[in-house]
């Protein structure tokens, strides 16, 4: 019992640790532009690559660059918090609140980058050639899932997308 009890308390601690020294960062240099790669290098405590990109994916979909859903059918989505309240006897519980938030009015592009990944990656990565160094290290860094997302059609997700249909 007291492995296991120190197991989960080691693995809090690291969840910890890799939050206060690279998370934050990550995610400020993520909405400054910054590239998985390029995040790397400018932090001081070392990071797996595999790391960057999930907290950049999840930092995305939080933020409204990267969604699931079509964004032209839901011009909301709810973001739920809890909410800390005294009952009766000074016995505290939490109070799920869903609250419906509206997304801002932006322009998305479809994009299925983990499905052709995972059906051929050497064919997709050819496809890549044609793009600079940094946007190509912002596709493959990303942990891009099977299904198809929406991505905000900023200046360098048209570039990107522009290029990979051209090398098809």
């Amino acid at each position: 019992m007291e492995k296991e009890n120190n197991k989960y308390f080691t693995q809090a601690l690291s969840r910890f640790v890799k939050e206060v020294a690279s998370d934050g960062a990550i995610r400020h240099l993520a909405d400054l532009g910054y590239t998985p790669k390029q995040i790397q290098k400018k932090l001081e405590y070392p990071t797996s690559m595999e790391h960057i990109g999930k907290v950049m994916w999840e930092h995305f979909t939080k933020q409204g660059i990267i969604v699931y859903d079509n964004p032209d059918e839901n011009a909301c989505t709810e973001e739920v918090r809890y909410v800390k309240e005294n009952g009766t006897y000074g016995r505290t519980t939490f109070r799920r609140v869903v609250e419906k938030v509206e997304r801002p009015k932006r322009e998305y592009v479809l994009i299925d980058f983990g499905k052709r990944m995972y059906k051929d990656r050497a064919g997709f990565e050819k496809c890549l050639e044609n793009l600079s160094e940094d946007d190509r290290d912002y596709v493959l860094g990303l942990p891009w899932e099977l299904k198809p997302v929406y991505h905000v059609a900023d200046e360098r997700m048209m570039r990107i997308v522009q290029a990979v249909d051209e090398g098809e």
